[in-house]
């Protein structure tokens, strides 16, 4: 299900609460609405609107975390794919066909992440994880790389030591993009904001202006849900991670 409908979803439940208090106060009899029960009712409500505050603070701030981690983590792939390039230049013209693997490597990545088509599914894992493939074949060719003097010898170890951390960095990306937020956990704060709402719209007259405000609000909290449930698919929302210290890296490899 797409952020887009979760959010939605959350304006529906979220506005149709404030409805339904709205009418739940033409109907319910005087006593109902007395003094002494708004107060309680208010209490509660204050009770409910400082858990859902708190949850959706730390959630929103948890997402952003998130997402700003996935950019950072890409931006330092980027980072050391044009160093490790350099050391293979610095190598010599042995390395050429390793530098070619890795411009292939980057090339492909991007393709499977940020398709050009975008009716196509983005892949963040291989269809054969057993199969090498990427990064690994980059190092496995390292590896392969038989050096003639001190100074190679020097620059293999340093360009090893960069291609398996690109290599580590990429499983631990593929990893941290299966984790998404729990659908227990968005029903029970979907719960906790009708709930308020019902009780809102319980004890507001019923007319234009508070039915506007009751719209924004509404509006407004829908629109939480929808950041926190985009920010934490950072390949899959709106907000997705940028593909540009790829591309940058692409383009220095492709000179």
């Amino acid at each position: 299900m797409s952020s887009i409908i979760i959010g939605l979803i959350a304006f529906v439940c979220v506005f149709g609460g404030a409805l339904l208090g709205l009418f739940l106060r033409s109907i319910l009899p005087d006593h109902h609405l007395r003094e002494d029960s708004k107060d309680a009712v208010r209490t509660g409500a204050a009770l409910i609107a400082t858990l859902a505050a708190l949850v959706l603070g730390l959630l929103i701030s948890s997402s952003k975390n998130s997402l700003e981690t996935m950019n950072t983590a890409y931006a330092q792939s980027g980072a050391k794919i044009i160093m490790l390039d350099r050391v293979l230049t610095f190598y010599g013209p042995e390395a050429k066909e390793v530098r070619e693997q890795l411009r292939d490597a980057v090339q492909t990545r991007i393709e499977r992440i940020w398709p050009k088509d975008k009716t196509k599914k983005i892949k963040m894992q291989p269809q054969n994880p057993e199969k090498p493939r990427g990064m690994e074949l980059v190092v496995d060719k390292l590896r392969a790389l038989t050096p003639q003097n001190e100074s190679q010898r020097s620059l293999q170890t340093q360009a090893l030591q960069i291609g398996n951390d690109l290599m580590q960095s990429q499983w631990l990306i593929m990893e941290e993009a299966q984790l998404t937020l729990p659908t227990m956990f968005l029903m029970v704060l979907l719960f906790w904001l009708t709930i308020l709402f019902i009780s809102i719209g319980l004890f507001s007259p019923c007319n234009s202006t508070i039915i506007v405000v009751l719209l924004v609000c509404a509006i407004s909290v829908s629109c939480a849900i929808f950041l926190i449930e985009d920010m934490s698919r950072p390949f899959h929302g709106i907000m997705r991670v940028s593909s540009a210290p790829l591309v940058k890296a692409l383009e220095h490899l492709s000179r």
